[in-house]
């Protein structure tokens, strides 16, 4: 299951820091560093900011990052004058490997669901395997990235289709690189992006614990927002050596992968995980749908070039993990 990043947003200054717990599944070995702030209220207008803080970080890693994300956003396509164009960004946004495996295939998925082949950038990482150059994610390089889609599309016509996966907390999603990346994406930081780079029509998909505190400041009538759970419920899944979270392969694995409209398959997602947490006696994690009024002014042509027939779901299913236990 998902467990909480925060060990508690202190009412002290004494407890300025954030911790992850230690588990046994991930890679992290520290707790997180003491962030900006010695006092609640200087600790809770950090956290609306969306502060993050890399340290240690190698030069030539730098340099070879900032490389690969230059060629990625190089090779996205322009937008089509004809048609409603989508532009899929898929990122990970912690290193335990989960949450890669996990964008890499919604990546694929994605981009087939919604015609953006050549309009499609995967923010994961290195598997370490050969031919594997894919940028890191992070908060940095998914602010990159959303800002070279806003100058491509057509932002009257075109659909920003995001994907996040990560761990959360009742502040927003987090970023864990190791012991070298840390940082929190809230409501109000990520609502400014979007705003910013006036990016309206949007499908935003984001899996992490407690979610839902995404809904307020998102839901607009031209978005589309699943979140993976509410806003005071964790989601389950993310155990570093599994291949999908409940959410990731209930909605992206399964149900979209099927030739049905984005709410059919949002409905189908959340009775699939209802049932795999009913059956692992699990606390509900209740998804959440926010389908804007406007939506289907853009969704209606992108979903008229869906495949016409399923794909196969790939990897270890979610569900099975939880019943052998680990």
């Amino acid at each position: 299951m998902r467990f909480s990043l925060l060990a508690r947003i202190a009412a002290t200054a004494a407890l300025s820091a954030f911790a992850l717990p230690a588990t046994a599944q991930t890679a992290h070995s520290k707790d997180w560093p003491p962030l900006l702030g010695s006092t609640p209220a200087e600790i809770g207008e950090s956290l609306k900011q969306g502060p993050q803080l890399e340290r240690g970080r190698s030069a030539k890693w730098l340099l070879a990052e900032h490389r690969k994300l230059d060629t990625a956003l190089g090779t996205l396509a322009p937008q089509r004058k004809a048609l409603v164009d989508a532009y899929v960004v898929s990122v990970a946004l912690d290193s335990d490997a989960v949450f890669g495996r996990e964008a890499r295939e919604a990546g694929k998925v994605l981009s087939r669901r919604f015609d953006a082949v050549g309009r499609t950038l995967v923010l994961a990482g290195s598997t370490g395997t050969a031919g594997d150059n894919l940028p890191h994610g992070s908060l940095d390089s998914l602010t990159l990235a959303l800002a070279r889609v806003a100058e491509l599309m057509d932002k009257d016509q075109d659909v920003l289709v995001l994907y996040t996966t990560s761990h959360g907390a009742q502040v927003g999603l987090a970023y864990h690189d190791g012991d070298q990346g840390y940082g929190v994406l809230s409501p109000a930081r990520f609502g400014a992006i979007l705003d910013e780079l006036g990016i309206r029509n949007r499908v935003l998909i984001l899996s992490a614990c407690y979610s839902g505190i995404f809904v307020p400041m998102l839901a607009s009538p031209d978005t589309a927002l699943l979140t993976a759970a509410s806003s005071e419920r964790t989601s389950f899944g993310c155990q570093a050596e599994n291949d999908w979270t409940f959410f990731g392969d209930a909605l992206i694995n399964r149900a979209f992968r099927k030739p049905q409209p984005l709410e059919a398959a949002s409905a189908e997602a959340r009775d699939t995980i209802g049932e795999w947490e009913m059956a692992s006696r699990l606390t509900p994690s209740n998804p959440q749908v926010a389908i804007g009024s406007r939506v289907a002014r853009w969704l209606k042509p992108l979903e008229a070039r869906m495949p016409g027939s399923a794909s196969a779901p790939t990897g270890r299913p979610a569900a099975e993990a939880i019943k052998a236990g680990n």
